[in-house]
């Protein structure tokens, strides 16, 4: 262990690195700040530009960015009434009535601080749990790992939208797109078409810019965005000082707000699905019920902000866990994260701490300076981040456009990465505007290889035989847990958090610029 540690500091505490992990946070909170855009478009962008990066290093980035969209979108969220992401609407509640009693600078403060805890200590939980869970995994068979797969699927598709059966097919469909390449157990070509850019597999990076930035532009041309020169109105900087500092008082008073969201956060992270929007309402909710002045929430209460910032940024570092244990991405963002292990020469699950523990202790040290990276870029530029609300559609879009075409260009083999990016493009739209689900999708195009191994594995070990479960018998709880999911969440009608605060966010105009 030391050995790695000591490897990892040589790789991390490096000019160059470091950079990278400022240069990802910085990036990840102006597009955060900006409305209408989120983390997930900001990573699936960047993916191409860690090519020439040390694994290490890419991951760092990319992580960076994810930590600084996390609490980026507050900005807007506080400032503008418009949450940046569905998780951030809970902050709407007490950061804007803030804003409108000329304290929106001690807002933001309060938001960034919350932030940064809540970041820190699912981070350390990370630390901490990763690697025991990995070593129990370590001891599962292919019968239990497929289980585990159907059993996450089953759960995000039930969790990830209000239609149970559309997110499902979309899972299916992310599986059925993982299948073109060479076979591993034949070594024939499969679903090629004759094409040999498809010998490799259909391109990482064209699927997600497609489907989860491309349509997205797409999806707002189609809202009636015209590139208007319209400037949002931002916070008024007359306000006087006690207004727009935080004294200690305020903080102590926040404090528990904090770590009650901050556990809260890191408890939903760790389940596959489950999502920051729900770990943010579980928190608001928690604090006010618990708070002897639960009146004052929803007019301008700093615990409310704090409670939701807190458990939204705790929500990143905790749904790593999973995919560093067991190697299945519980969101859209950990699922690119493991694309991006893959596309590094990493394999995510229970083997990355023996194969590349050198590598997992850089991560641990990356994920902990851009902890301090977000403190520093939010202490430093407060005021330049409200002042990104102001940056017009017409420039942000076609910047947006060109990088995709870029980034598909360089991983996806020229013109046909290109061409593939545009077609998911308009596959992603189509989804968007028939409800169904983005995550299940990407996460089934993700886990593709993986289940059909695992699954591949248990029927040549069983010889096709479904008795052998009765020698797993912790296959057999989370394949009764996967038809516990499908019971209770289609048949039973349960809607998901997260699905219905899109839709309110979308009918609020709380995702368009």
């Amino acid at each position: 262990m030391l050995e790695n540690l000591t490897a990892a500091a040589s790789e991390i505490f490096t000019p160059l690195t470091l950079a990278y992990i400022v240069i990802g946070v910085l990036i990840g909170y102006v597009v955060g700040a900006l409305p209408g855009m989120n983390r997930t478009t900001a990573i699936a962008i960047s993916l191409p530009f860690t090519f020439a990066m040390s694994p290490a290093a890419a991951l760092s980035f990319l992580i960076g960015i994810n930590k600084g969209g996390a609490a980026g979108s507050a900005v807007s969220a506080i400032l503008l009434n418009i949450p940046g992401e569905p998780s951030s609407v809970v902050t709407t509640y007490d950061g804007y009535p803030m804003t409108q009693q000329g304290k929106a600078q001690k807002a933001l403060k309060i938001a960034l601080i919350a932030s940064v805890a809540g970041d820190v200590l699912a981070t350390l939980a990370l630390i901490l749990l990763a690697r025991p869970i990995a070593k129990f995994a370590i001891g599962l068979g292919p019968v239990e790992l497929a289980s585990i797969l159907i059993f996450s699927m089953t759960f995000i598709a039930a969790v990830s939208g209000d239609n149970f059966f559309k997110a499902l097919i979309a899972g299916f469909l992310g599986l059925l797109l993982s299948a073109p390449g060479i076979d591993s157990e034949t070594g024939l070509p499969r679903l090629t078409f004759g094409l040999l850019q498809l010998y490799d597999g259909v391109p990482l990076l064209a699927v997600a810019i497609g489907t989860l930035a491309l349509s997205e532009i797409l999806s707002q041309i189609d809202g009636g965005w015209r590139g208007g020169y319209h400037i949002a109105r931002t916070v008024d900087d007359t306000t006087n000082e006690a207004d727009s500092q935080l004294s200690r008082a305020e903080l102590k008073q926040v404090s528990p707000a904090i770590l009650k969201g901050s556990l809260v956060g890191t408890a939903v992270g760790l389940l596959p699905g489950l999502g920051a929007t729900l770990a943010s309402f579980l928190s608001y909710n928690w604090v006010r019920r618990s708070s002897p002045n639960s009146e004052r929430f929803g007019k301008g209460a700093p615990e409310g902000v704090a409670a939701s910032e807190a458990a939204d940024n705790a929500t990143v570092p905790a749904s790593l866990i999973p995919v560093f244990a067991i190697g299945v991405p519980g969101s859209l963002s950990t699922a690119l994260l493991m694309g991006a292990f893959m596309m590094h020469g990493l394999t995510p699950g229970p083997f990355l701490f023996r194969e590349s523990g050198d590598v997992v202790f850089a991560i641990y040290l990356g994920m902990i300076l851009a902890s301090v990276a977000l403190l520093m870029v939010g202490m430093f530029g407060q005021k330049l981040f409200t002042l990104a609300v102001r940056i017009r559609a017409s420039v942000i879009m076609p910047v947006i456009v060109f990088l995709c075409i870029i980034g598909a260009y360089m991983e996806g083999g020229g013109m046909f990465g290109v061409y593939l990016m545009l077609i998911f493009g308009i596959v992603g739209y189509f989804m968007k505007k028939l409800d169904y689900s983005f995550v299940t999708f990407v996460v089934g195009y993700v886990l593709g290889p993986m289940a059909e191994l695992t699954i591949r594995q248990s029927l040549i070990l069983s010889n096709s035989d479904p008795a052998i479960l009765l020698d797993h018998p912790i296959a057999i709880l989370f394949l009764l847990l996967a038809v516990f999911s499908i019971w209770r969440f289609s048949i039973a009608g349960v809607r998901s958090p997260d699905a219905d605060q899109s839709r309110t966010t979308s009918k609020e105009g709380g995702t368009k610029p």
